[in-house]
């Protein structure tokens, strides 16, 4: 039937026009954001989960560096105790030299006076291990805590060790000396007490950096993993999107003529009025 109200070739050619203009939108925001999924308007369930796990890599990142922060202050304290421990050994020597019972009281003095000056040294790097608020050789906390899971749940806890003069690590006194040869003699042992101490606590406080670089390392590979993930499931395959875009071009420029030939169709009642 010829009808001038009624074109249905035209309606239909424009239904289709408008499906290719609507996948043709959705191509070319695929192509400028990178995302196949860049809201929840375009897929809410990959969207709701891509969120979740965005959530859960942000998280990670503040573990990381609740990592960092702690890994820093036990390397700090790790610094601090091989110092005390180098110092100490200079504090044997000195005692040493001093319980030699022939030495001479000014050799005496100066030796004494170079201990004094090693022992007051030890104090000064225990009250200047400090990061971050932390010092883990002062005797100030009984230990640092780091985040290890994404919900807070998971710690890492790594135990301080006090290194601070006349403790049960370093027992060397801050009053200590070597002003006699008896004084001298019995410091060898008290030093050489302290130096296995000393050397045990690294060992502690080297586990615990190990603890906390295992964990940091565990985050970030998992962190990496999640980031892949929501890749797999939002980003746009740029090849793919590149020939769906060309194809729906081409179809867009024959629905434009299809619409075009069925809007002429009227003009063709006229012939019959001739």
């Amino acid at each position: 039937m010829l009808s001038v109200n009624t074109n249905t070739g035209a309606m239909v050619a424009l239904q289709y026009l408008n499906q290719t203009n609507s996948q043709l939108t959705t191509v070319q925001n695929a192509i400028n954001s990178g995302l196949k999924v860049a809201s929840a308007k375009d897929d809410g369930a990959t969207f709701a989960i891509a969120q979740n796990m965005r959530g859960d890599v942000a998280a990670y990142s503040a573990v990381t560096d609740s990592l960092n922060r702690g890994t820093s202050s036990v390397d700090v304290a790790l610094s601090a105790g091989q110092s005390i421990s180098d110092l100490l050994i200079e504090m044997k020597s000195k005692a040493l030299a001093a319980s030699d019972a022939s030495l001479d009281t000014a050799s005496r003095q100066a030796l004494n006076e170079d201990f004094t000056a090693l022992r007051d040294q030890i104090a000064t790097v225990v009250q200047n291990a400090v990061f971050n608020g932390f010092n883990l050789v002062d005797g100030s906390t009984t230990q640092i805590t780091a985040l290890a899971s994404a919900d807070g749940s998971k710690k890492i806890t790594v135990a301080a060790q006090d290194m601070s003069l006349g403790g049960s690590v370093v027992t060397v006194a801050s009053t200590n000396t070597i002003s006699t040869q008896a004084k001298a003699s019995t410091m060898i042992t008290t030093i050489e007490n302290s130096l296995n101490n000393v050397d045990s606590s690294l060992a502690q406080l080297s586990s615990g950096a190990k603890k906390f670089s295992i964990q940091s390392t565990f985050v970030q590979n998992l962190s990496s993993t999640l980031q892949t993930g929501i890749g797999n499931l939002v980003d746009a395959d740029m090849a793919t999107e590149s020939a769906m875009l060309q194809s729906l071009q081409v179809k867009q420029q024959l629905g434009v003529q299809a619409l075009s030939i069925a809007n002429s169709a009227p003009s063709i009642t006229l012939s019959l009025f001739r």
